[in-house]
């Protein structure tokens, strides 16, 4: 979608969607909705195009575009997820993808990696292993320091913006699952909010969001399967009135997750995302971050 206040950041990596007056202490990211697929990484892939978008949150950035006439800045990647993952920390890498040995400092024995999932992913969302050859490591070093600091960087520095001018920060971090990764109690979830088991986020917040989504008919799930990544709880801090939210839709509602293309459910989807993130934002305005700060000690 078509924003005047698009901009690109680090060296064309990323989207920067800025509003044109910061009217609440809201910050939106979409670290995985990246689509553009460098052509080394394809000729080093043992697995089709299509494959490798399994771990794409397609469209993910467009349900939540609405930001910036809200008031919030929209960050998204334009680097897929298979490619980089900045829902990691910086060095979580797997020895066994890479023909030299790795540095000291790199974190091997992390949950992520050990699923192949980490800043760099051994298998896409679905099983599959991407690479028909090993890595060096000086390919690793490149792409974080092309990719992953410029995101963090600039994400970085819309929350601190934020906290400037309001005092405080929500973080909506905006994600999508595999319809088949969305059972929860026997039930497929619509929605999970993740905000690391009450750490990340203030329970209000929460119950908040929760509350609109359900009564707009939405099956909704708290940190089940998805509980937040990384961003959620590096820079959640309620204590501090820095709260992080992860969101994570069914691709289901949205898009045919085989040929990877929008169904009508996606205009529904922007419609309601704008009105959560509008309710949010009202909520913060109100002086969540004191109240909670209060709360908390």
């Amino acid at each position: 979608m078509d924003n005047p206040g698009l901009q690109t950041a680090g060296g064309g990596v990323l989207d920067l969607r800025q509003p044109p007056r910061r009217a609440v202490p809201l910050v939106l990211a979409s670290p995985h909705s990246g689509a553009d697929y460098p052509e080394e990484f394809l000729a080093a892939s043992r697995l089709d195009p299509l494959t490798l978008r399994r771990s794409e949150d397609s469209f993910v950035d467009e349900i939540f575009a609405s930001a910036p006439e809200l008031g919030a800045p929209l960050l998204a990647a334009r680097f897929p997820r298979a490619y980089l993952d900045v829902n990691r920390e910086p060095w979580e890498l797997d020895p066994a993808m890479f023909s030299d040995v790795l540095p000291a400092f790199v974190n091997s024995r992390s949950p992520r990696v050990r699923m192949g999932l980490g800043t760099i992913a051994r298998v896409v969302a679905s099983g599959e292993e991407i690479y028909a050859r090993k890595l060096r490591f000086a390919e690793a070093r490149q792409r974080v320091e092309a990719l992953y600091h410029p995101y963090h960087q600039a994400l970085r520095q819309l929350l601190l913006d934020t906290e400037a001018a309001f005092g405080r920060y929500l973080l909506i971090d905006c994600h999508s699952m595999p319809s088949a990764a969305s059972e929860v109690g026997g039930q497929d979830a619509d929605l999970v909010l993740g905000d690391c088991h009450g750490a990340a986020c203030a329970p209000r917040l929460v119950q908040a969001a929760r509350s609109f989504l359900k009564e707009r008919g939405f099956a909704v799930a708290l940190n089940a399967p998805y509980a937040g990544g990384f961003t959620t709880g590096h820079y959640g801090n309620p204590r501090r009135g820095r709260h992080a939210l992860q969101i994570e839709i069914n691709r289901a509602l949205y898009m045919d997750e085989r040929r990877y293309r929008r169904k009508p459910g996606l205009d529904r989807l922007v419609a309601e995302m704008s009105g959560l993130v509008a309710h949010l934002g009202e909520i913060m305005q109100d002086g969540l971050g004191e109240a909670t700060r209060a709360a908390a000690e």
